[in-house]
């Protein structure tokens, strides 16, 4: 298909919103339509290439997502739990493709995902980038191949300003480790150390969580056994890998019928 996918961006004055602004502008595939912040913003009614510092592009700042998604064929979102799924409700409500991002979801949050992927294209992930999720998918393969003779550690590092601890990607990686062990991670989870703890319990699947600078991700999924360690390693240096892999997505749920899909469906790499 020719026309470029006419793409909303909700939280659009943040960083990831900026960034999609901009690796949208690169791509001869999509287009900008409309841009979406929250209601009482100074960018609401704005243009959204003068909110930026850049020449005006024609494209005003709304709080409301229905005229935004009346105007687009997507909409890519990386806000928070309580907006995501208020915007997947309009979406499915447009029959609007939904790109989500956004991290910290609980299990009822995704829950609520359900009923709008009847209606619609959901793609959720906890990362968009290519690299993590080729990582969970070996973090699965690694933890059926190995018993519980070797304690599995999940290490993240972000910037000092990301609210929600694990990270989305941490969760997936712990998600895909219980998955290959053939064990929940609900009971397997270990994810608070202080204090005396005592030993480390057989068949835990730890988290450790840490904060600080400018960090854009990196995580380590460790196997740890008498003698030996085995680590598995991602280092995203470019927060453009998370926009480039959400573009990726909502180019790909072009004409899919409706139903929730992740980035493991989006880049084949699904297990059957």
């Amino acid at each position: 298909m020719n026309t470029p996918m006419k793409i909303a961006i909700t939280g659009v004055s943040g960083r990831m919103g900026r960034m999609l602004v901009d690796t949208i502008d690169a791509n001869a595939l999509a287009e900008v339509s409309a841009a979406v912040e929250r209601s009482g913003h100074d960018w609401i009614g704005r243009d959204l290439g003068e909110a930026m510092g850049a020449p005006p592009r024609g494209v005003t700042v709304t709080d409301n997502i229905d005229d935004a998604l009346e105007v687009s064929d997507a909409v890519i979102d990386f806000t928070a739990p309580a907006a995501s799924i208020s915007f997947a409700q309009a979406a499915a409500a447009a029959g609007k493709v939904h790109v989500i991002g956004t991290t910290g979801m609980t299990t009822d949050e995704i829950a609520q995902l359900e009923t709008p992927s009847k209606h619609a294209v959901i793609v959720r992930a906890g990362n968009m980038s290519l690299g993590v999720n080729l990582l969970v998918q070996l973090t699965k393969r690694v933890a059926a191949a190995l018993d519980d003779d070797y304690d599995i550690e999940v290490i993240e590092a972000h910037h000092g300003q990301k609210v929600d601890a694990p990270s989305g990607t941490a969760l997936m990686l712990g998600e895909a480790a219980a998955e290959g062990r053939g064990v929940s991670l609900e009971t397997a989870s270990d994810r608070a150390r202080d204090g005396i703890t005592g030993a480390r319990r057989k068949g835990d699947i730890g988290f450790s969580a840490i904060r600080g600078g400018d960090i854009i991700g990196e995580h380590d999924v460790m196997f740890a056994a008498a003698g030996e360690r085995i680590v598995l390693r991602h280092v995203a240096s470019d927060r453009s890998v998370f926009a480039r892999g959400a573009i990726k997505a909502a180019l790909w749920a072009r004409g899919r019928a409706p139903g929730a899909y992740d980035m493991l469906d989006v880049l084949g790499l699904k297990e059957n």
